[in-house]
């Protein structure tokens, strides 16, 4: 699937994942390739993105890698958008 996240000051990543898992506001969840669409509000938390991801060099210092290899973004809040296989995450 694909993945964008996306802050008001730039396009922090974007390129296929293998799953990633965000901070809803009633708990964590994850998303796989072909999730149902959904629309949700994301609260404070990492969002984890799984699989083979190259961060540009511009923004890998807001990155950090997890206990289980994953790629971690910690964010303060926004949304997320699932619909054809394409994650949108508007954080701040």
């Amino acid at each position: 699937m694909y993945l964008e996240i996306v802050t008001p000051e730039a396009t922090l990543f974007s390129g296929d994942v293998t799953s990633v898992a965000v901070p809803g506001v009633d708990g964590e969840f994850q998303m796989l390739d072909n999730h149902a669409p959904i629309v949700s509000i994301l609260g404070k938390g990492n969002v984890k993105i799984y699989g083979d991801v190259k961060i540009d060099k511009a923004y890998a210092s807001k990155f950090s890698k997890g206990e289980k290899g994953e790629t971690v973004l910690p964010i303060s809040s926004g949304t997320v958008e699932m619909n054809n296989n394409k994650v949108i995450i508007l954080a701040d």
